[in-house]
């Protein structure tokens, strides 16, 4: 398996000319990179004007790797081959290595490059990325790919920390400003050597224009402030710091991968950062996993709204009354605080009351208020905030709360929690466990992750209190005055629901809070080989739009967009035995067999094929009257857009089945605008890319985004 890296980018506060300067200096030999030998120069060339340089060299480096791999090997070193590519016109190095030595049994290829920031032409980018390929290396596969990895992501860390010293030293030199390459300049490395081992600007380029004089350089590299959110398609690692926390550089490298991946398959609309990187914790890192259950719960928000609820849920008053939970400032590390009284809360009173949906709309709404509060604290303490704290109170629980509905409506929170908000607590606080406790968590920790789990501390009695209780996590001005604090609580104290605001079984069918849950704009079909689902459009006035939005959510799918003039007769099919009958059904056909392609119906955009996990969203402006059939199918890989994935696939038998989640709407062109702003988020949890929908007033267009 090929390894793959992928760094953020490293932004230095000097102009690049400073840079190079400093990266010069680590050869022929960098006494601050111990496992760099030396290097010899093979080749060189330079430009007739100055701006160009070519070096190539031979790089020399000591491996930490164990003795024995070494005698077995037969080497004591390894040599590289670097090829740098110096450009001063344009203010840009290209760096490529790779390896010389057992390049048969391992390949490693690595591409850097400089160049200047987009946005500050006084600043210096830096960009990383590196495969490793492991072929064969004498049984030692495993022992070399680790040694490799933890080698290369070391030397990362250390080769910024060098370009540092070296410009700092540059400085202490008096070498606070190098000029720009200019038309009949020496330019080219021997123009910074000679600067750089002076001592002081000593060159013999005419002075830069006055217009052109950079300020002077900016020494403080801790102090940036990026912006919250990063909007383009790469991360800055000052940014990753400030606003996620401290990662590994294969940990940011797995960030980037799976960001760029959804940056591909989910235009318009991507998680943050932080919400990406929840899922990655979750799973370890691992990244296949990570964007399986991200995927899945990209699904969910979509199709129940989730990323309105802030703005659309209002808890009807029985809940405000009676559920006793709340915010409550924060704890000693910044987290939000939620407070829940769960032995004030009369579990059965509310599930008769407001019913099951309303009371997990009400947990979901303050989960998504959780993630929006450590955002703030974020900027408000200026470190990364990345979950919250909840204080659960379990003084008056007793058998009641075993109650079996309400044990099973408790198990299903936990549930859709999990997969959808992971990594979001930081730290759970139980006290005044009862007796009864240990029933209830013996029912509920099966469901509880392992990671969540152990971030459970439960106290029982009055241990909370003293040394090495809440006190150790709560500042004494925050702790509630029903549990012994100085601050007063203003969370609803619970109690038995009356029996009067129970709904009756009608009310309960009927409810708008029940309703609120299950509604939704989006549904679901299965795609069988040989069985697509198909859905009409009546198109009774030319330049209406068609508009999509679907998710592949198993398998791989070829989505079409068919006219015809002929009225389609709604078919269902039952893959299993093969007949077809007129009953509702998710897989529904409507193009007939007899149909002829190009004499009964046309196809009016050309097929997309659609791989597993992506979020496409398209329109189409009508040019007839008529019906308007779009078509999902069964990808089966054919011989011009066949890849080893699909053969893999179909090899495995992984593809008898596919599932799409979708919705469409038919618009007067005027309306088109606003419609397809509402298919993106625009919540806390979403960042919308610089792509956006607009309408075409043209008789056949199509916004496709994969």
């Amino acid at each position: 398996m090929v390894q793959k890296y992928q760094s953020p980018v490293r932004v230095y506060k000097y102009p690049f000319e400073m840079v190079m300067a400093a990266y010069e200096k680590r050869f022929p030999t960098c006494p601050l990179i111990p496992v760099f030998i030396g290097s010899d120069i093979t080749y060189e060339h330079r430009s007739e004007d100055g701006s160009l340089h070519v070096v190539e060299r031979s790089c020399k480096l000591n491996v930490d790797a164990p003795r024995l791999l070494k005698k077995i090997a037969g080497v004591e070193y390894v040599y590289f081959i670097q090829k740098n590519t110096l450009n001063w016109k344009e203010r840009t190095l290209l760096i490529d290595a790779h390896n010389e030595t057992f390049s048969t049994r391992v390949l490693v290829n690595e591409t850097c490059s400089y160049s200047v920031h987009p946005d500050n032409e006084e600043w210096t980018c830096f960009e990383q990325s590196a495969s490793l390929d492991i072929k064969s290396f004498f049984g030692f596969e495993s022992t070399v790919e680790k040694i490799a990895m933890k080698q290369y992501t070391a030397n990362i860390k250390r080769g910024k920390e060098v370009i540092e010293f070296y410009l700092n030293e540059l400085i202490s030199q008096g070498i606070t400003h190098i000029p720009r390459w200019t038309p009949g300049s020496p330019g080219g490395y021997q123009h910074v050597s000679r600067m750089a081992t002076s001592g002081h600007l000593c060159s013999t380029e005419p002075p830069a224009p006055e217009t052109e004089a950079p300020s002077q350089p900016r020494a403080e590299t801790a102090g940036h402030n990026p912006a919250p959110e990063q909007d383009g398609d790469k991360l800055e690692a000052e940014y990753i710091e400030r606003y996620l926390g401290y990662l590994t550089p294969l940990q940011e490298s797995t960030l980037i991968h799976l960001r760029h991946w959804l940056q591909e398959t989910h235009k318009g609309k991507i998680p943050k950062d932080e919400h990406i990187l929840r899922f990655l914790r979750a799973r370890d890192f691992n990244i296949e996993k990570a964007r399986e259950m991200l995927c899945q719960s990209l699904c969910w928000r979509k199709q129940y709204q989730v990323d309105y609820i802030l703005q659309t849920w209002h808890p009807p008053p029985i809940l405000e009354e009676y559920y006793a939970g709340g915010w409550h400032y924060h704890d000693r590390d910044g987290r939000p605080l939620y407070i829940l009284r769960l032995g004030q809360i009369d579990t059965k009173g509310l599930l008769k009351a407001v019913g099951e949906e309303a009371i997990l709309r009400h947990v979901l709404s303050i989960n998504e208020d959780g993630q929006r509060r450590c955002e703030e604290n974020t900027h408000l303490f200026r470190s990364p905030i990345r979950s919250w704290t909840c204080l659960v109170d379990l003084e008056g629980l007793n058998m009641r709360h075993l109650w079996r509905p309400g044990v099973k409506a408790l198990l299903r929170i936990i549930e859709v929690v999990e997969a959808n908000y992971p990594e979001t607590l930081g730290r759970l606080l139980i006290v005044r466990a009862p007796r009864v406790f240990p029933v209830l968590w013996t029912l509920i920790s099966p469901f509880i992750n392992e990671n969540s789990r152990r971030k459970f501390l439960i106290y029982s009695g009055n241990n909370y209190q003293g040394p090495g209780g809440i006190s150790d996590y709560l500042d004494k001005e925050v702790i509630p005055d029903f549990l012994g604090g100085e601050c007063m609580c203003n969370i609803p104290e619970g109690g038995l629901v009356p029996k009067s605001l129970y709904q009756s079984d009608d009310d309960a069918e009927t409810s708008d809070h029940i309703r609120l849950w299950t509604e939704t704009i989006y549904h679901s079909a299965f795609i069988y080989k040989g069985a697509p689902h198909e859905i009409t459009a009546e198109i009774l006035e030319v330049e209406s739009v068609i508009t999509w939005d679907f998710d592949v959510l198993r398998g791989d799918v070829v989505f079409g967009l068919f006219h015809s003039k002929r009225a389609p007769e709604v078919r269902q099919k039952d893959p299993a035995s093969g007949t077809t009958t007129t009953a509702a059904s998710n897989n529904v056909q409507l193009i007939d067999k007899s149909w002829v392609l190009g004499v009964d119906y046309r196809r009016v955009e050309a097929p997309l094929v659609c791989r597993e996990g992506e979020s496409i969203q398209g329109s189409h402006v009508t040019r007839w009257p008529g019906f308007y059939l779009l078509q999902w199918k069964m990808h089966s890989p054919g011989s011009s857009i066949a890849r080893v994935d699909d053969v893999l696939a179909s090899l495995q038998g992984s593809g008898h089945k596919c599932k799409v989640m979708y919705y469409f709407e038919v618009l007067a062109s005027e309306d088109f605008r606003g419609s397809m702003s509402s298919l993106e988020s625009c919540s806390g949890f979403s960042q919308l890319s610089g792509v956006t929908n607009s309408s075409n007033k043209s008789h056949s267009s199509s916004l496709i985004s994969r």
